[in-house]
């Protein structure tokens, strides 16, 4: 994969990576990790879309400077500047978990109209649950504990944490408490206006095994995006690029095309 710089005007520096020929897709990964959360999928959509994974801002290779506010307004706009500037006007684009809320977040504000939607497992609209801060705490002090949000066991996930954890220096997890602070501060229940500003096919991608995203919130959600569909892949976690990859990626590809 190509390693790439996108510069926001603001000075905010995000790294990506790049693989494949044809439409280009951005996936954005889950909080704490890194662009590694869809390595499982790069050999299966490469031959079908340019994929584009960047690592958020204070996220393995992308900048932490003092100087940005890191709130999720922020971050919803770096990243839809990110997307229109990488990807084109009208985006191909999915995230997952906390990005999931991003892409919401920068669609309600009209920084971003993409064409087509992917929310995977998220709290969406809904606050997240407890136990989620708990999973992510024990991921940032023990790196192997990634194989736990695997449905499967799947061990390739240690190396996943053990990336996140290399690239979190003391000046970044003081950056990531703040940040998460004023996330704590932000009422997801403000993202159900975003709902009705989705102007493009979404597609709800929910794992079945993922405790801390329940079905119902993607049922929720369902009910109030006007052109949605829900996918449920089975067998899977957190990590649905961990557990199924293939399942995944045939999802993504086939509502994509």
């Amino acid at each position: 994969m190509r390693l790439r710089l996108y510069h926001h005007h603001d000075g905010a520096r995000v790294a990506y990576r790049e693989a494949g020929t044809g439409p280009p897709l951005a996936l954005l990964h889950s909080p704490l990790l890194s662009h590694r959360e869809w390595e499982p999928l790069v050999g299966e959509l490469s031959d079908r879309f340019r994929l584009v994974l960047p690592d958020l801002p204070l996220h393995g290779d992308s900048e932490d400077r003092p100087a940005h506010s890191y709130t999720p307004d922020w971050l919803a706009e770096v990243v839809a500047g990110f997307c229109r500037e990488v990807c084109g006007p009208r985006p191909l684009v999915g995230g997952h978990d906390a990005s999931a809320q991003l892409l919401l977040r920068a669609v309600g504000a009209g920084w971003l109209q993409p064409s087509r939607l992917v929310l995977m497992s998220s709290a969406l609209h809904r606050r997240p649950a407890r136990p989620r801060a708990r999973r992510l705490l024990e991921l940032t002090v023990r790196p192997a504990a990634a194989e736990m949000l695997s449905a499967r066991g799947n061990a390739a996930a240690r190396d996943l944490g053990r990336h996140a954890f290399s690239s979190l220096t003391r000046r970044r997890a003081r950056a990531r408490l703040r940040a998460l602070r004023r996330a704590r501060g932000a009422d997801p229940v403000d993202l159900l206006d975003a709902y009705r500003c989705i102007d493009a096919p979404t597609l709800l991608l929910w794992a079945d095994e993922d405790q801390l995203h329940p079905l119902a919130i993607a049922e929720e959600a369902l009910e109030l995006i006007a052109d949605a569909q829900l996918r449920v892949l089975p067998q899977t976690g957190f990590l649905m690029a961990y557990d199924d990859p293939v399942g995944l990626a045939r999802e993504l590809a086939a509502f994509c095309v």
